[in-house]
């Protein structure tokens, strides 16, 4: 699948406009690296039947598969208050939510199955411990407050660090994070909209507003990822152009953004976030990378019972799987039999 002994029109391009000489086939893999990062260089996309190096497809393999995941679990805290929403339009517009998250996990496993590995690998990889999913759905939601929170926060930090996937390198990977990114848009207006209600109504309402953003708003920030200076894959995957920006400057970008609309709330802002007037930035303390690491490692408030649901729910779902792969079996005999 993955062939060596021919160029593309768009390898022989790149080259060209590297200025390299090159044989009319690659003779090693150093050669074929060259080429590989020109394309990258000129910005040009990679596609799913392109040569790539082993390691680009690793990394994006497992960048992609836990973003799907990511998708997939975080239906779990918001699908507990569908029942629980205070009015039909609330109700209604959580359920149009959990469905779109329920699509991006599809459109980002099919993704990731173009890079060679199939879906129920990545989900078996997920389910044993071995492949993780973002930290923030290791948190609780425990009241109304924190659905909005979540979408405010946690689709607002999606956003800041998907926008500029939609520029990856990776071609199916990029395509997919432009509709991810618009219905995230949505879902990061509606969380700040419902906030936006509750602030005009009772002092009850107003302190769970308070309450759910000094739970959240730690933890939000720990979802670009560790610091650049512990960062393993940041220099390799900006040269790649799998990331446009370190963890640092989208978590920087993020508060920017953020506590201007936490002000507007009315939320009384934690201690040690102030505007830097000499830089134009808000400086924030650094945060807690114990917590971050361990809940990595499995040891969150809700871990267990976030895998839980999710090998319960696979469990469940295992007739409708053999029932569709069992009807696709018969159709295929059938179109081979007319």
């Amino acid at each position: 699948m993955y062939t060596t002994d021919l160029r593309t029109a768009e390898e022989k391009a790149a080259a060209e406009k590297a200025g390299l000489k090159l044989a009319e086939n690659p003779e090693s893999i150093a050669e074929l690296e060259e080429i590989f990062q020109a394309r990258i260089d000129a910005d040009e996309y990679i596609e799913p039947k392109d040569w790539m190096p082993d390691g680009y497809r690793k990394t994006l393999t497992r960048q992609i598969s836990q973003h799907a995941h990511s998708e997939i679990i975080g239906m779990f805290p918001e699908g507990n208050w569908v029942t629980r929403a205070p009015t039909l339009m609330r109700k209604l517009i959580l359920i149009a939510k959990i469905q779109d998250e329920a699509g991006h996990g599809l459109y980002l496993y099919s993704a990731a199955e173009t890079l060679g590995t199939s879906r129920a690998e990545m989900v078996d990889q997920l389910l044993s411990g071995k492949a993780k999913f973002s930290t923030i759905f290791n948190y609780p939601t425990m009241n109304w407050a924190d659905i909005g929170t979540v979408g405010w926060l946690v689709d607002g930090a999606a956003i800041t660090n998907q926008i500029p996937l939609c520029r990856c390198s990776y071609g199916p990977y990029a395509r997919a994070m432009v509709r991810v990114c618009k219905e995230e848009s949505f879902h990061q207006r509606q969380g700040y909209e419902a906030l936006l209600a509750m602030a005009k109504g009772t002092d009850a309402q107003r302190k769970m507003i308070q309450d759910a953003f000094d739970r959240m708003f730690w933890p939000s920030l720990m979802m670009f990822g560790p610091p650049d200076s512990d960062s393993m894959h940041l220099s390799q995957n900006t040269i790649w152009k799998i990331k446009r920006f370190s963890n640092d400057e989208l978590r920087q970008r993020f508060v920017d953004a953020t506590i201007p609309q936490a002000q507007h709330l009315g939320i009384t802002i934690p201690e040690g976030i102030v505007f830097n007037e000499e830089t134009g930035h808000w400086d924030f303390p650094d945060l807690d990378w114990d917590e971050f690491w361990a809940v990595v490692k499995g040891d969150g408030v809700c871990s267990s019972n976030r895998m839980d649901a999710r090998r319960k729910a696979v469990d469940d779902g295992a007739w409708v799987r053999e029932a569709a792969t069992a009807y696709a079996e018969k159709q295929a005999q059938k179109s081979s039999a007319a």
